[in-house]
């Protein structure tokens, strides 16, 4: 399936791609207005302010690197499979799937839901890894 020339697969990188500046975002959500003496973001040293940050925006801006970090693997293996003629439909499904368990991911990261947080995320490895191979 195709949504103005891009499959599904290649729309879900696009969102993949998002996440990490959504992450970033809640991590900084609500804090724009405040100053920044009261300890309100700080944009001149933003990476030492999110590294300051405790409880939820902590956990928050560590969503953000894990989603960083597993953006690589998930764009390498839609185009690996695109290339390799892989079957349209289970590929733009998995890539869905993979989406929907990284959203999971993370609102479980942000609840400090641990134990569930890694289930989505091995779930979300399998899937890619099912990407690869697809």
């Amino acid at each position: 399936m195709k949504l103005a020339g891009l499959t599904v697969a290649y729309w879900a990188v696009l969102v993949a791609a998002l996440l990490p500046i959504v992450c970033a975002g809640l991590a900084k959500w609500g804090m724009f207005s405040k100053p920044r003496r009261a300890g309100g973001f700080d944009n001149n040293n933003p990476r030492a302010w999110l590294a300051n940050q405790q409880n939820w925006r902590a956990r928050a801006n560590a969503a953000q690197a894990n989603s960083f970090e597993a953006l690589p693997f998930f764009i390498g293996a839609v185009i690996i499979a695109h290339q390799l003629g892989a079957y349209q439909t289970r590929l733009d499904v998995l890539a869905f799937l993979f989406v929907v368990l990284r959203l999971l991911y993370i609102m479980m990261y942000v609840a400090d839901m641990a134990t569930a947080r890694t289930l989505a995320w091995v779930l979300a490895l399998a899937v890619n890894i099912a990407i690869l191979f697809a």
